[in-house]
């Protein structure tokens, strides 16, 4: 991270770059609906296994 600033001893972090942040953004939607899936397939199994009793 050569590009950050530090004044007075602060760390000020570079504001994220457009290409960076939609990255950034795919990858938590994708990594979302990956967890929506499990929570579907948990529930799905759930009610499978408690329906037939």
């Amino acid at each position: 991270m050569a590009r950050d600033r530090h004044i007075s001893g602060r760390h000020i972090p570079e504001p994220p770059r457009p290409e960076r942040h939609k990255r950034r953004r795919s990858r938590n939607l994708a990594l979302a609906a990956v967890l929506l899936g499990l929570v579907v397939l948990f529930y799905a199994v759930t009610l499978v296994k408690f329906g037939g009793s």
